[in-house]
């Protein structure tokens, strides 16, 4: 079994808690099923959330799905100027047994832009 990485991200709408646990969890459940993973595939997630979200810690969504013995850490991205905003990043790190070029990588939405060559 090899350790792999997935990235994802989706864009909110606003900044609201419940806005932000509805688009990650759906951002973590694209993850989980494009892949074929279950939680118990997950080694550790790393989000980012840029600096105009401040409601709730993304990581909250992925313990409302039961994600809850999997260590998570949230960080804030680079304020980097005209940089897409209210954006939430996914680097997750699971075991699998797919090559690395099998990997489905999730961009909901308009977040899709932020990484064409590897959106699925």
């Amino acid at each position: 079994m090899a350790v792999r990485a997935v990235r994802g991200a989706v864009q909110l709408e606003r900044d609201e808690a419940g806005h932000m646990d509805e688009q990650v969890g759906a951002l973590l459940s694209a993850i989980l099923e494009r892949n074929d993973l279950t939680a118990e595939d997950l080694i550790s997630i790393w989000f980012t959330a840029t600096p105009d979200l401040h409601s709730d810690f993304p990581a909250a969504a992925a313990r409302k799905l039961g994600i809850v013995d999997v260590p998570l850490i949230c960080a804030q991205e680079l304020d980097v100027e005209g940089a897409m905003p209210r954006v939430v990043r996914v680097l997750a790190h699971i075991e699998s047994d797919k090559p690395r070029a099998d990997i489905a990588h999730v961009y909901l939405g308009a977040a899709g832009a932020l990484r064409k060559d590897i959106a699925q």
